[in-house]
């Protein structure tokens, strides 16, 4: 598969089937995707370079979305986050937004959705 520059997305998900599905849903339209359980195995790795965007679960085992998002920004040089979450509360979308995530989409969301959210993210981070 031919993968578009500034195509790269890392997709950080401890659900093992959901993090399989939506591989899969960004690979069906040629985002090439780097997959980790923890965002403690993303940010140990510095996976951000090159990378076009972040797609996080909020609810992780040990540090949340929200937390890797406020490290990743502290640290800088990282692309923008989409936040999903199966734990919707009131305020929890204008907080994610307040962090700087770039799109907040709660499960079960329609693949198009995530995908029109990626697409988005990286436009909207890329010089005029």
């Amino acid at each position: 598969m031919v993968v578009a520059v500034g195509r790269r997305v890392l997709l950080v998900e401890d659900d093992e089937s959901m993090r399989q599905a939506v591989e899969r849903l960004l690979n069906a339209y040629q985002f090439e995707c780097s997959v980790y359980a923890s965002a403690e195995e993303l940010l140990a790795q510095g996976a951000g370079e090159g990378a076009a965007c972040v797609v996080s679960d909020l609810m992780l085992p040990a540090m949340s979305g929200l937390d890797m998002l406020d490290k990743m920004r502290a640290q800088g040089g990282w692309p923008p986050l989409v936040l999903v979450t199966a734990h919707e509360r009131s305020g929890l979308r204008e907080k994610a937004m307040r962090h700087g995530a770039a799109a907040y989409l709660a499960k079960p969301f329609h693949g198009a959705a995530l995908v029109a959210a990626v697409k988005s993210a990286i436009a909207s981070s890329r010089p005029d």
